[in-house]
């Protein structure tokens, strides 16, 4: 009976570290849609996260990548209005430039 019971909690908590690690590809940008950009990781997401923010006054870094054709680093932030804006930053973590998501469901 209790070789069961420890079979079902690891299980158990085989499924949360999974459930876990999705949540947290989603968010760091792996999601993507042809699966070719890289997330940032590490060092480099606290930096580039703080950086973007700072920059936009606050929201939510929704996606990253390395790499990205404009600068080292792209923060995707969603801001409390729920408009996105594209944070482009060097390999210091400065700001380089910066572009709304025409991709919001607004026209004009």
């Amino acid at each position: 009976m209790q070789k069961r019971a420890k079979i079902a909690v690891g299980a158990a908590a085989g499924v949360l570290v999974i459930a876990g690690g999705t949540g947290i590809a989603v968010a760091s940008g792996v999601a993507d849609d042809d699966g070719s950009e890289q997330p940032i990781t590490g060092d480099a997401l606290d930096k580039a996260s703080a950086a973007a923010l700072e920059f936009t006054g606050g929201g939510q870094v929704t996606g990253t990548e390395v790499g990205d054709e404009e600068s080292k680093y792209e923060v995707e932030v969603t801001l409390d209005d729920g408009s996105q804006v594209d944070v482009q930053l060097d390999a210091n973590f400065q700001v380089v430039g910066s572009e709304g998501d025409s991709d919001s469901g607004e026209d004009g």
